[in-house]
């Protein structure tokens, strides 16, 4: 049997010093994509001093979302596993969101309020906008998901097209979940334990943010379901939830 190939996709702004951290810690992953937006740190000099093999795309920083797209458009591994450079998300959890994917589930994202996981970075004010965020999600879908706004999230790379994202910020992560559950893909919840970021401040607005979540999230539910032309959607599958 021939193991699936994983890739690895990161969006850098300015992420120098957390590189230093994060890409030794890469071991497990086959191919490693890097989305910066033209850092002025030497964040791409870097990541190639540590893992010359990395692939490494270059562009105007238009927001997370439009690089995590690009990022996921150049991956070729059979599995694709998305985390932050920040080094908040720990690449020792990659092996819990993998074993997933390989069981049958097409999208597995992490959740820091699940037995197990947990966050050292998260305000009570953004705790409280997630999890309100995520109630309302839970609402509109029909979901029993515990964490919406976090970035740890993997996907085997035939999901990436049904997905059909199109989000440009922080909402990508909304959209992948709302995206999965209409057209119909296996989705599951895993928990993780968020650090705090190593080094730098975080591009993260919390009104402006939280209100391209919500905006995203409600806009999506009157659209329909997701499928291919000229295709019945698919039934849809039921949620693996950490908590059940």
């Amino acid at each position: 049997m021939q193991w699936p190939t994983v890739t690895a996709v990161i969006p850098t702004l300015n992420e120098a010093d957390n590189l230093r951290w994060l890409m030794p810690r890469l071991t497990a992953v086959d191919e490693i994509v890097i989305v910066d937006g033209e850092s002025a740190d030497g964040t791409v000099e870097v990541a190639l001093a540590i893992r010359p093999d990395a692939k490494i795309i270059v562009e105007p920083p238009t927001g997370k979302g439009s690089a995590m797209r690009r990022g996921m458009a150049a991956a070729t591994g059979d599995l694709i596993i998305m985390l932050d450079a920040d080094g908040s998300m720990d690449p020792a959890e990659f092996d819990a969101f993998l074993a997933l994917l390989c069981r049958g589930y097409d999208v597995v994202k992490g959740t820091r309020y699940a037995c197990g996981g947990g966050s050292d970075d998260l305000t009570g004010l953004r705790s409280l906008g997630n999890r309100m965020l995520t109630r309302t999600a839970n609402l509109l879908y029909g979901q029993r998901w515990s964490d919406l706004c976090y970035g740890f999230v993997a996907m085997r790379r035939s999901a990436v097209e049904r997905l059909c994202l199109r989000s440009t910020g922080f909402e990508i992560e909304t959209e992948m979940c709302v995206n999965a559950v209409r057209a119909g893909l296996r989705i599951a919840e895993v928990p993780s334990h968020e650090t705090e970021r190593r080094f730098g401040e975080s591009n993260l607005n919390t009104f402006r943010d939280g209100w391209r979540v919500l905006r995203t999230m409600v806009r999506l539910r009157f659209q329909g379901p997701l499928a291919p032309a000229g295709e019945p959607a698919p039934e849809p599958l039921p949620v693996l939830s950490a908590l059940d």
